[in-house]
């Protein structure tokens, strides 16, 4: 096994720990931070590998790297490719309101998710489903898609189809400042704007009376809720804050500050004196294209 070191795998969204599993199944471990230089080239073609399963590194394998293996490297993509390339498809796909993603089995070629095809499967989204819910799901089709093609690709024999370059598109790199909530938009957007970016990521967030304040969990909307001022304060009730929203709006369940883990909404609200008609800061047009990924990060906007 390959992990990166402890410091910087623990910067990363939903890490395994690779060192404990290792462990327990008596396998050696290599901690590299660049798998693309010689000297990890080096270390990795002694192994004399028939195949490398790469999963969750965050950097594009080289083709000295990608050559070693006799019969290649295997890679995951949470999508059903050529479908949403690039960074954080699982993000991308709840907040876009969408309701299928998937996982893509390929084999690793030097660009970004353009490999050919070995085996999909596809993952449902719910309306109340998050970003660990749905990863903890392709995930497991990753596992699977490994079992069933495991003999296969020990001997160069699984399936192969190449994706066409002219389809699909490429999904734009997320950072933490791109969270903050647009309450200008329909309460099912605002949703799942929140639900696509709660633990183990960042985080959704807005600026309540000149402080940042995480959203991290809202109520699914039915649609008749009341409505107000978008990011007004409508109600603090037991089971949460009533935020309005451009149509009706959102409950919000859970909530904290930067430095706080997620506490329920309404009792949180209660002790940091929060009441009805607060409001969150409205979000520039320009912010809000960028967060959307339609436009280029504003000029003093944090990333």
């Amino acid at each position: 096994m390959i992990t990166p070191p402890d410091e910087n795998r623990q910067r990363l969204s939903g890490a395994a720990d690779l060192p404990g599993a290792a462990r327990a199944a008596r396998v050696p471990l290599l901690r590299e931070t660049d798998l693309n230089t010689p000297e990890a080239v080096a270390r990795i073609r002694a192994l004399d590998p028939d195949l490398m399963v790469v999963v969750g590194w965050t950097r594009l394998l080289g083709p000295d790297l990608l050559s070693v293996p006799r019969n290649g490297c295997i890679g995951f993509h949470a999508s059903l490719l050529p479908r949403h390339r690039g960074r954080a498809p699982v993000n991308w796909a709840i907040l876009r309101g969408e309701t299928v993603t998937g996982n893509t089995m390929m084999m690793l070629d030097p660009g970004v998710d353009t490999g050919d095809i070995v085996d999909q499967r596809t993952v449902r989204i719910g309306p109340e489903d998050t970003c660990a819910t749905v990863y903890d799901r392709v995930a497991r089709a990753g596992a699977g898609m490994l079992l069933a093609q495991l003999p296969a690709l020990l001997t160069g024999t699984a399936p192969r189809r190449p994706q066409d370059p002219a389809e699909g598109d490429v999904l734009p790199r997320r950072t933490p400042g791109m969270g903050v909530i647009d309450w200008d938009r329909p309460a099912h957007a605002v949703h799942d704007w929140v639900r696509a970016l709660t633990m183990p990521y960042p985080g959704a967030f807005g600026a309540l009376e000149g402080e940042r304040v995480m959203v991290w969990r809202t109520h699914p909307p039915c649609g008749d809720e009341p409505g107000g001022p978008p990011g007004s304060v409508l109600a603090v009730e037991p089971d949460g804050v009533r935020v309005a929203t451009r149509t009706n709006s959102v409950l919000v369940t859970e909530m904290s500050r930067p430095t706080e883990q997620p506490q329920p909404a309404g009792y949180w609200a209660r002790q940091a004196g929060v009441r009805p008609g607060a409001r969150f800061e409205a979000v520039a047009p320009e912010v809000a294209r960028w967060v959307l990924g339609k436009g280029p990060r504003p000029e003093g906007v944090a990333r």
